[in-house]
C-alpha cells in the first residue's frame, strides 16, 4: 500500500460468523449471520410484499402471497443449490460434480450457492403458484421481484462477516483494501460490500421508489425489467473487483469473462427485452381491457 495507507486486517474488524454458539451433545451449534440473512431476507421480502398488495391494482391476494413465500423459499434453496452444482462443479473447474454425488448435495453447511440458479428457482416456484391460482405471471413477478434485492444485501453483508467470496488484489489508492484470511498478505477489494451496495440497497432503493412513487405496478413487466438489468449490470460490474472462484480461474483467463459476468448476459438481455416491452405497451387502464 502506498505510504499513509495502513491495510486494514479482517480480524482488526472483530467480526464473528455467527451470533451466538451453545454447546450440545452432538457438537457445538452454531447461530450462523448467513443464515439470519437467509431468513431476514426472505422475511422482509414477504412483510413487503405483504403491504405492496394492499395498494390498488395488486395481481394477487394474500393467500397467494403466502403460497409464494413457501414456494419461492424452497426455489431460492434447491435452486441455489442445484445452480451451484452445474455451474461451479465438474466440468474443468477442477471439483467433483455436485451431479455425480447426490447425497453431497444435501451438505448445504459446507456451502455452495449459486444466485443464477436460485433465480431459476423462484421463477419455477412463481410459475406453479401462479398456475394453480389463475394469477398473471407476468404481473407476480413485478411484485416479488421489488423485494428480492433485501435478501441480496444482507446476503452479500453476511459474505462479509464471513470473510468469503472477497475481491481481487487491490492498488495503492484503495485505503479501504482489507487483507482477508487465507487470501494471503495482501490487501484485496471488498467485494461483498460492493455487491451489497449495488445488487441490494441501490436496487432496493430504486425499485422501492418505483413502486410507490411511480405508475410502473401499472406496466406488466417494467419492474421485472429493471431488476433483472440492474442485478445482471451490477453483478457484471463487480466482477471484476471479485476474485474468480478457484476452480474457474483458468476459465476466466481463457474467456476474458468470469463464469458470473458471462451467466448475467442473458439475464441482461432479458431485462432489456421487458423493459423495452413495458414501455412499449399501453399501461394498464390506459386502453380498452381487449387490448391489454
Amino acid at each position: 500500500m502506498s505510504q499513509g495507507h495502513v491495510p486494514i486486517h479482517f480480524e482488526d474488524l472483530g467480526l464473528s460468523k455467527y451470533l451466538f454458539a451453545v454447546p450440545t451433545p452432538l457438537g457445538e451449534f452454531q447461530l450462523r449471520w448467513y443464515s439470519l440473512a437467509y431468513l431476514a431476507g426472505i422475511v422482509l421480502a414477504y412483510w413487503h410484499t405483504s403491504k405492496m398488495i394492499k395498494a390498488p391494482g395488486a395481481p394477487l391476494a394474500q393467500r397467494h402471497a403466502d403460497d409464494l413465500f413457501f414456494y419461492c423459499t424452497l426455489g431460492v434453496i434447491l435452486g441455489g443449490r442445484l445452480g451451484y452444482a452445474t455451474f461451479y462443479t465438474g466440468g474443468d473447474t477442477g471439483l467433483p460434480s455436485l451431479w455425480a454425488h447426490p447425497l453431497e448435495l444435501l451438505k448445504m453447511w459446507g456451502g455452495g450457492m449459486s444466485f443464477h440458479g436460485g433465480v431459476v428457482g423462484v421463477v419455477l416456484a412463481i410459475a406453479w403458484v401462479c398456475r394453480r391460482n389463475g394469477l398473471n405471471f407476468l404481473r407476480v413477478c413485478d411484485y416479488v421481484a421489488v423485494s428480492v434485492p433485501f435478501g441480496m444485501l444482507f446476503g452479500r453483508l453476511a459474505n462479509f462477516v464471513n470473510g468469503e467470496l472477497w475481491g481481487r488484489v487491490a492498488g495503492p489508492d484503495v485505503p479501504w483494501a482489507i487483507i482477508f484470511p487465507g487470501a494471503g498478505d495482501t490487501a484485496r477489494h471488498p467485494s461483498q460490500l460492493y455487491e451489497a451496495a449495488l445488487e441490494g440497497l441501490l436496487l432496493a432503493v430504486v425499485l422501492v421508489l418505483l413502486f410507490w412513487k411511480t405508475r410502473a405496478r401499472w406496466r406488466p413487466g417494467l419492474l421485472v425489467g429493471v431488476f433483472a438489468f440492474g442485478i445482471a449490470a451490477g453483478r457484471f460490474v463487480v466482477e471484476y473487483f471479485r476474485e474468480p472462484d478457484e476452480q474457474l480461474r483458468s476459465f476466466a483467463l481463457q474467456t476474458g469473462l468470469s463464469m458470473g459476468q458471462w451467466l448475467t448476459l442473458p439475464l441482461m438481455a432479458a431485462g432489456l427485452f421487458f423493459l423495452v416491452r413495458a414501455l412499449g405497451r399501453p399501461a394498464l387502464g390506459s386502453a380498452p381491457p381487449s387490448e391489454q
